[in-house]
């Protein structure tokens, strides 16, 4: 089993990276390739059980669309062929139409999803997520200078129940297409989630492995879920 994480020493705010170390505990035999800035993406070369883009800074995200706009068809080709991609904080936005900059500037996606994120360099927003997938609860951070806009249709990842979606009016949080999940949840959300985790798992193909820690996963999730139904 291999599993891509592209541009960690650019891509990796909020140790959302643990994530991926977190990934490496559950799969011990896989093979975990960190792919360069500077250096061709390997999915392109090879198949890959999970390819993964953490959060960046703003100057990184066209820095990384630029990387892999000529790519785009091969991206596209993937995520309909149901590969799995995970995408957390501001990678999403590098796969919508554009990024709005408050000064009028308008720079350009990958346009393989339909929305598109306004910035608002002046004021970060930082909350709680609560919302839900599969029916039991989900929670995650926010840490961000943009909200996404859906432009067309579009599936959510994570239905809201507390706390903000996309942007401050969409009733879902994050981007699902195939086996893509993109959110802007920072946690990181493989730590937060054992569900999340067991079916990300199992869309890498991995249904006979066992999360990490099992009992102690799910009792700080127990524990943290009271702790945000208090406090949301």
């Amino acid at each position: 089993m291999k599993v891509e994480i592209l541009f960690p020493e650019f891509c990796n705010l909020f140790g959302d990276m643990s994530n991926m170390r977190y990934l490496k505990k559950c799969l011990p035999e896989a093979e975990f390739l960190e792919t360069p800035l500077d250096a061709e993406p390997r999915f392109l070369s090879e198949p890959m059980d999970l390819v993964y883009l953490g959060p960046m800074t703003e100057r990184t995200q066209e820095r990384v669309i630029k990387k892999l706009l000529p790519f785009r068809e091969n991206l596209k080709s993937l995520i309909e062929g149901g590969s799995v991609f995970f995408f957390t904080g501001n990678a999403l936005e590098i796969l919508g139409s554009h990024i709005e900059t408050e000064d009028g500037r308008r720079i350009e996606g990958l346009g393989l999803f339909p929305l598109f994120a306004k910035r608002d360099m002046m004021h970060r927003h930082n909350s709680t997520f609560l919302g839900t997938f599969q029916g039991k609860e989900l929670m995650g951070f926010k840490s961000q200078f943009t909200f996404a806009y859906p432009e067309g249709e579009l599936t959510g990842l994570f239905p809201v129940k507390k706390g903000v979606g996309l942007n401050p009016k969409c009733a879902f949080e994050g981007v699902r297409s195939h086996n893509f999940f993109g959110t802007y949840l920072l946690g990181p959300l493989l730590l937060l989630n054992p569900d999340f985790t067991r079916y990300l798992l199992s869309c890498m193909g991995a249904k006979a492995h066992e999360i990490a820690f099992p009992e102690e996963m799910e009792a700080a999730y127990e524990a943290r879920l009271k702790d945000f139904l208090a406090k949301t």
